[in-house]
């Protein structure tokens, strides 16, 4: 039986680089399936939704939705607004890709396959510390970004008694089955959403498993991940206590 994909594009800025994510998305290995592509453009002032347009009107053998939200939602706000049309619109699974080509569209089959063959996990991700710290530097992630993400995300282990490799990464496939009470709903519209979505499976004892990515990299905006490795840092405190019940927090119940 087909299953139902939803592969969500978020983008904000993106331009151009948007027509590269489009065309890497593997549609040959995945024609076992009925695939459907959304873009969701989180208001950007240059020519993204053009360039959406431009996608839309070249491949009308297949199915393209644009939405284009009239104020910024924020990175949370926008992937939770993908999640909600998935889940309202019957998909078995969704995928996230960022419009900016970070991670790449190719890794989706293998993310596909986790969720069907393993049903009770609710999601896979793309790590890229998976093959080890060489694998990573050579993939191109730059030196202060892959200690941050490894310190961090040990930090995360220890206090949650996980074996996560990759608490940062921004490649997801959803199993919807287990999304269908929305209650991903009530975390931030921030950039900390997939840590705290991540935390939320843990608290429901759900399940994310991992599979080896490669990246690449543009301009790095170090003063951006500076401020969200603080938030990280100080959110995996919070969750420690949350779960130690030594604090309340109606998000996380």
């Amino acid at each position: 039986m087909k299953k139902k994909i939803l592969i969500f594009i978020i983008t904000y800025k993106a331009s151009f680089r948007l027509k590269n994510v489009y065309n890497e998305i593997p549609f040959k290995k995945l024609k076992n399936h009925k695939v459907d592509i959304l873009i969701c453009d989180d208001a950007s002032k240059d020519d993204t939704i053009t360039y959406a347009v431009k996608i839309k009107n070249k491949n009308k053998g297949k199915k393209i939705f644009i939405i284009e939200n009239k104020k910024n939602l924020g990175y949370g706000g926008n992937i939770k607004k993908c999640l909600k049309y998935s889940i309202n619109k019957n998909y078995n699974y969704a995928v996230m890709i960022h419009g900016d080509g970070q991670y790449s569209p190719g890794y989706i089959p293998n993310l596909i396959n986790y969720l069907i063959k393993m049903p009770d996990i609710c999601a896979s991700t793309g790590s890229r510390v998976l093959r080890g710290v060489k694998s990573a530097l050579k993939g191109g992630m730059p030196f202060y970004k892959l200690i941050g993400n490894i310190v961090l995300t040990k930090i995360f282990n220890l206090l949650f008694n996980k074996r996560f490799t990759d608490a940062h990464t921004g490649l997801w496939a959803y199993n919807l089955v287990h999304l269908k009470n929305k209650k991903f709903n009530s975390l931030t519209d921030g950039y900390n959403f997939d840590q705290e979505f991540r935390f939320k499976t843990i608290m429901l004892k759900k399940e994310i498993k991992e599979i080896p990515i490669k990246t690449k990299y543009g301009d790095e905006r170090s003063q951006i991940h500076l401020k969200y490795a603080i938030n990280f840092f100080f959110k995996t405190i919070s969750f420690f206590l949350i779960k130690s019940r030594i604090i309340s927090s109606k998000k996380f119940r």
